[in-house]
Formats: C-alpha cells, structure tokens, sequence
C-alpha cells in the first residue's frame, strides 16, 4: 500500500511541478521566481576537513582510512563560531539566500541528526548544532536558509562503492544500498522538519556511479522532499540537465553554457532557473595554504555577469574550523556589499536582459527597464573597456544591438545624466561623456517598444 501511495504522489507531483516545462502550477512558478529574484547567494564549505586545512576533499585526496579520519571529531570545537554574525555579515554584502553543507562527502554530519552518532553534536566536544543556529540566525534576519546534502558518503560502509570510494583504503563493508537509501531520507525527513522553512535541497555527488547503471531512486526521494515542504526547490549538481522533479539547473565554477571547468560537459542552458556556484579562490573547504583569493572587482564582475545571464550568483566560503570566517573572505564581502548598496536595485528582481553578453559587459532587465552594465577591468594597472569604440572625434561609445526595440531614453547611473545616442543597423549607438573608471558603469535605458525581460521558471 505504501508503494502505492509513493507512486501517486510522484505521478501528482510530476505533473505540477515537471522539469519539462509542460505543467507549471502558479504557486511553483512563483516559489521559483522569488529563486530568481534573490540572485545573490553565499555558500558555505564547514565541516571536520577544515580541522586539516586542505579542502573539503582531503580525506580522499590524503586516501585517509575511515577509522582514522573520524577521530577528527573529537577535537572539532569551533569556539568562535557566531551564526548571527555570519549572517548578519552576508547580509551587508548583499546576499538573500545561504546554502550550507549539512553533510559533504566525507559523511560527517553537521546538525543533531538522529540517523547516525556520527554528528557534531554527539561526536565533538563543541556539542551544539551548528545548522539549528544558522536556521535561527537566516529567521531573524530574513535570509533564506537552503541545505547542501551529499549523496554519496566515504564514510558509511553501507553506501555503494562508487568511482571515489572506491579509491579509499576502508576495509570492504557491507554495501546495502536499501540501508543506505532510507538513511539518507531519515536525515532528509529531519532537515525539513526539524530547522524551519527551507528554501532548497541542494545535491551533489549522484556523480560518483554513472546514472545508467545505478538507480539513485531519485522520484521518491524527491517526493518526499516534496511532501514535506511543497515549496522547497531541488537542484541537483549532477553536471547535467535537470532531471525529474528538479526546480533549477546547476552549474559549478562556470556561468550557464560554459565549460571551462570542465564539470558541465554537454549540459544545455534549461528553461529552468539557473544558479552557478564559484569559488573565493581555488578550494571549497578552508585551505590555510590557497591565498590565490579573487579581487573583490573580479567577484563583483562575475555576479554582474551571472545575472545578465539570467542565474543567481552562489558564492562560497569555507569557514577556519575555529568558527570565523577567513579575513580574506570579509574583506571582499564588504566591498560586494559597498557596491550591492549603490547598484542592488540593477540585480535584485531583474532577469537576463534583452541584450546578450557583449565585449563590454552584460544587461539586466526589469520590465521595460534595461541596466547596461560596462564591466572594466584592470591590466598592468590600467582600466580595460572591452568591446568599446571611438567614434565622431574619438568620443567614446558602445553598440547596443535592439533589433525591433526601442530606446526613449539613456542615463548614467552614478548621476543621472542623459547620454546621446542614435540608431545604427539593427541597434543603437551610445556616446559616454568619458571613460568608466568604476569595475561596474551602468547606464539606465528605457524601451519604448518590445517585450519585457524572458521570466523563465516553466
């Protein structure tokens, strides 16, 4: 009978809130478009690893035993950690949403879990629940409070030898993939019964046995995050297409429809909301060696980018295992946040816009309003306009190609003042009173006629 219901659930839910597009309730729609809206995320590598500071990869980097590696825990004590602090910090910096990892790949998890000792609660000398108060500290101050979980588990000797496991030095175990599954909803049912609303279940590591041969059940276990909260979203960093009941498109290290990091492979840009997660520097997990941090220019340029590519910006830390948040990483929070103060209206809310990435930049849309960001860059010391001309006696100038639109009107932003510009070709040509010499220019240009920023989330 169980089975049964399980089936009809999924078929229901399958028909309401399908990745395909075909059938769309309102209220997901919505939920969905409030994802959108947000656009600026932080994520948050912390667990047992940052006690080595190396990565969150380490115990499979460093091929550590099982055994050994959970003794970690017995020294994990971050006694600095304040998550009304944190959050109160990504906040200023602009963000709308946290997504923390409440359990990585290494299986160690980070909340009062029921399903396993093998948590910060029972198995640290910290003892408190780290997730409980993030979840208290995101009510508070209004921030969305989405959950990381692993699919896979190094850890676990029930969970199947997959393409990493494997690699471990563990003694073999006893794979039940049965035991493992209805662990894994155990601690699911927790998280979204026992910490609030929240805002998105956010998979990784389905990668670790290839889809075909492997049934990861995902149907029912995305019913039943479905059953539990409705208006919680899925999204899975499988690198690939959305798949069954999944509400947003994932992409690691890269903007949609690049593959420089080589994790996206052929994946297609889906209809769906998109989300791509980066890096401050090299690591996901504290790293006390990686000092190769991102400019805070360099992190602005590509939140700016992702949203005139229509998807949130997920940007991560990984907190020292003392609790506090590398300086490097509030250095640059703070300078997002100075520029998110002057320019959050020009993100916030808007989509894609109707102009695609240029030389010069990218646009973002709200209605008829079109945000033209020039985005400068530095070499040798010097300002860089990319893709900008001097015509008419060197006065400096972009193209705006707007086949069947029309501008009415041209501003700059840090001032307000009207900028020239005439049609040319399929678009228009607009003259700057001079060289940008901020990491973002953004004029403001209202059109007369055309249709409004594409609102995806069908």
């Amino acid at each position: 009978m169980k089975r049964i219901y399980t089936f009809l659930l999924t078929f229901l839910l399958t028909l309401a809130v399908t990745a395909q597009g075909l059938v769309v309730s309102d209220e997901t729609r919505r939920i969905r478009e409030d994802f959108q809206d947000r656009k600026f995320g932080i994520f948050l590598h912390w667990g047992i690893y940052s006690m080595l500071a190396d990565g969150e990869w380490i115990m499979y980097g460093r091929r550590i035993d099982r055994d050994e590696y959970a003794k970690l825990a017995g020294g994990f004590c971050p006694s600095w950690f304040s998550a009304r602090e944190w959050v109160e910090l990504f906040k200023e910096a602009g963000a709308q949403y946290v997504t923390f990892t409440s359990r990585h790949h290494d299986g160690f998890s980070m909340w009062a879990t029921k399903a396993s000792p093998y948590n910060i609660v029972e198995s640290t000398p910290y003892g408190r629940d780290v997730l409980k108060s993030l979840a208290d500290a995101c009510s508070e101050h209004g921030m969305k409070l989405h959950i990381y979980y692993s699919h896979m588990d190094w850890q676990r000797p029930d969970y199947p030898t997959g393409s990493t496991s494997g690699n471990l030095p563990h003694d073999d175990g006893t794979a039940n993939w049965d035991s493992y599954y209805a662990f894994m909803n155990a601690q699911l049912t927790e998280l979204l019964t026992e910490y609030g609303p929240i805002g998105a279940i956010w998979f990784d590591g389905m990668w670790d046995h290839k889809e075909k041969e492997f049934d990861w059940r995902l149907d029912d276990q995305y019913a039943l995050i479905k059953r539990l909260q409705p208006k919680c979203l899925i999204g899975n960093n499988h690198h690939g297409a959305p798949i069954g009941l999944e509400d947003f498109q994932l992409f690691e290290q890269d903007l949609p429809g690049q593959n420089t990091a080589g994790f996206s492979g052929e994946a297609k840009v889906s209809q769906l909301p998109l989300e791509t997660c980066m890096t401050m520097n090299n690591t996901w997990g504290y790293s006390i060696t990686d000092k190769n941090y991102k400019s805070g220019d360099e992190l602005i340029r590509r939140l700016v980018k992702a949203a005139g590519m229509n998807a949130n910006f997920l940007l991560n830390i990984g907190p020292r295992p003392d609790g506090q948040l590398p300086d490097e990483a509030v250095e640059r929070l703070r300078h997002i946040g100075a520029f998110m103060d002057a320019n959050s209206s020009t993100i916030y809310d808007t989509r894609g816009g109707c102009v695609p990435p240029q030389d010069w930049g990218v646009t973002t849309q709200r209605g008829r309003t079109l945000f033209i960001h020039i985005l400068n860059k530095e070499k040798d010391g010097k300002v860089v306009n990319e893709g900008l001309e001097r015509k008419d006696g060197g006065a400096l100038s972009l193209f705006l190609p707007l086949s069947g639109q029309s501008l009415s009107k041209v501003t700059l932003r840090s001032d307000g003042s009207a900028l020239q510009f005439q049609r040319e070709g399929d678009g228009y040509r607009i003259f700057l009173p001079k060289r940008p010499d901020s990491v973002d220019c953004i004029l403001t240009a209202t059109l007369s006629s055309g249709s409004d920023a594409q609102r995806t989330g069908e």
